[in-house]
């Protein structure tokens, strides 16, 4: 059964910094596109940093670069995103998300999100002090 379990949201300070967890069960960590979107309020959809499976290639939204990273461990078959130098307007709901046809512009594209099939539960995220 594919499933992806998605974790590590909280309350944070701006400034601070998190780390989500997507623990992967069905396929793994290396056969599909895999990565996450958030969700904030009132907002549509939006492609946060995203994996390739063919090269491990990381690709980041420009909100994000240089303040998140995505990284991955196969033998937990999990990946993450480290989040640093939060701020107010990175507070939103994350999801992990995978993609095993890997068409990379969905990830980028506004309502890509639409045509992805499998999903975390989502984790919120709020940064506030």
């Amino acid at each position: 059964q594919v499933q992806l379990v998605d974790s590590g949201g909280g309350l944070i300070q701006p400034g601070g910094s998190v780390r989500l967890s997507c623990v992967v069960s069905g396929f793994t960590t290396d056969s599909y596109t895999i990565g996450w979107f958030r969700q904030a309020p009132g907002k549509e959809y939006e492609g946060v940093s995203w994996m390739t499976n063919s090269d491990g290639r990381t690709h980041y939204a420009n909100s994000v670069k240089g303040r998140f990273t995505i990284s991955k461990d196969n033998a937990k078959n999990t990946i993450y995103l480290q989040m640093d130098n939060l701020k107010p307007e990175d507070t939103a709901v994350y999801y992990c998300a995978a993609d095993p046809k890997n068409r990379l512009v969905l990830w980028s594209i506004q309502g890509g999100h639409r045509y992805l099939d499998i999903w975390g539960q989502g984790t919120p995220v709020t940064v506030s002090s």
